[in-house]
């Protein structure tokens, strides 16, 4: 009888967490993916187009045969947008599970940038969304995540929203990339950042500066700098008016203690903004469910943001250790932990895949 009870609850657990446990396993390793791919349904893309308030979206419509639950994915900032590769095999990976899934081109973020424009076309492509009567759901990673979430706190009808790699409040994402710190609950952090993403975080910022030659001139230094990181634009910068130097400073900033100081130097447009596009204090108007993961080696948004992003709406964020900001470490980095959050994975996975 005990192995008889013993063999139940194993079938029912691999019924209940089979699905969840191959998608958790094709993130973690693409390279089991096509072995998996005779198990699961045929799925087709089809591109259409959005009507959003300021200017048409271009966005991938993923289609399985039978779909139960529609879901909108939001890239974060990727020049390939809709089409960066990780995120086409999530979208096609969800829809074989049954999802209808809406990966949309957001203009701004593939353009490294970031305003208020991009939580009114995730709300846009809801509406495409929602007008098929699917149970529906939204998930944002990077910073992605924030219009997601900010989107979602003003719908009802979303039942699931979830941010992967997702920041909670912008400005300690800027003291982060500038300084490597990061704290919460008491407790400090610091690692060592990369130039690079001193040079995305100068792209999210541009947007917020009301002088269009400084405007003009940031956008052409972020470009040269994410291009070449150590590239000169001393020539560049010398034309900037006292906005654009208030911004390159802020970004070139590696102490703690000016970060306060810097960030109350920037236009009151930008400091506004920044508030604006920080989820923190919508997060607990969520009516759905909330879905939180991060990595812990995150190089580009702490994951402390996602802790944060818990403690407000009242949730439970997961952290994974094997992963950085865009997917899991190398194989041999991840053997120590990797059990740990195998489970923490197929558990994530399966709400992702699950949620009514």
């Amino acid at each position: 009888m005990a192995l008889l009870l013993v063999a139940a609850a194993g079938t029912a657990a691999a019924l209940r967490y089979g699905p969840a446990a191959l998608f958790a396993l094709a993130l973690a390793r693409p390279a089991v993916e096509p072995w998996q791919a005779p198990l699961l349904p045929s799925v087709t893309r089809e591109e259409v187009t959005l009507a959003a308030p300021r200017g048409a979206l271009a966005a991938d419509l993923y289609r399985p045969p039978r779909p139960r639950r529609a879901i909108l994915l939001v890239h974060g900032l990727s020049a390939a947008g809709r089409r960066q590769p990780d995120l086409a095999r999530m979208a096609r990976r969800l829809a074989a599970h049954g999802q209808l899934v809406l990966v949309p081109h957001f203009p701004g973020l593939a353009a490294f940038r970031l305003d208020e424009a991009e939580v009114e076309e995730v709300q846009a492509a809801l509406d495409h969304l929602a007008a098929r009567g699917l149970p529906l759901a939204v998930a944002g990673l990077s910073f992605g995540a924030g219009p997601a979430l900010l989107a979602a706190a003003a719908r009802p009808d979303v039942r699931l929203a979830a941010s992967f790699g997702g920041y909670a409040d912008l400005r300690h994402v800027i003291a982060f990339v500038t300084t490597g710190a990061h704290a919460f609950g008491g407790r400090r952090f610091a690692r060592r950042q990369e130039a690079y993403n001193r040079w995305k975080l100068l792209g999210v910022l541009v947007g917020f500066t009301d002088d269009p030659r400084d405007r003009a001139t940031l956008e052409a230094i972020a470009r040269r700098r994410l291009a070449d990181p150590a590239g000169d634009t001393g020539p560049l910068e010398a034309g900037l008016g006292h906005e654009g130097r208030a911004v390159l400073a802020l970004v070139r900033n590696r102490s703690e203690a000016r970060v306060e100081p810097l960030l109350a130097r920037l236009p009151a447009r930008a400091r506004a903004a920044l508030d604006r596009l920080s989820p923190l204090p919508r997060v607990a108007r969520l009516r759905g469910r909330l879905l939180i993961a991060h990595g812990r080696d995150d190089d580009s948004i702490p994951f402390t943001e996602s802790l944060r992003l818990a403690e407000a709406a009242g949730a439970r964020a997961v952290v994974l250790e094997t992963f950085h900001h865009t997917g899991p470490r190398p194989l041999l980095e991840r053997l120590g932990p990797g059990a740990r959050d195998a489970w923490r994975l197929v558990r994530l996975t399966d709400a992702l895949l699950g949620f009514r």
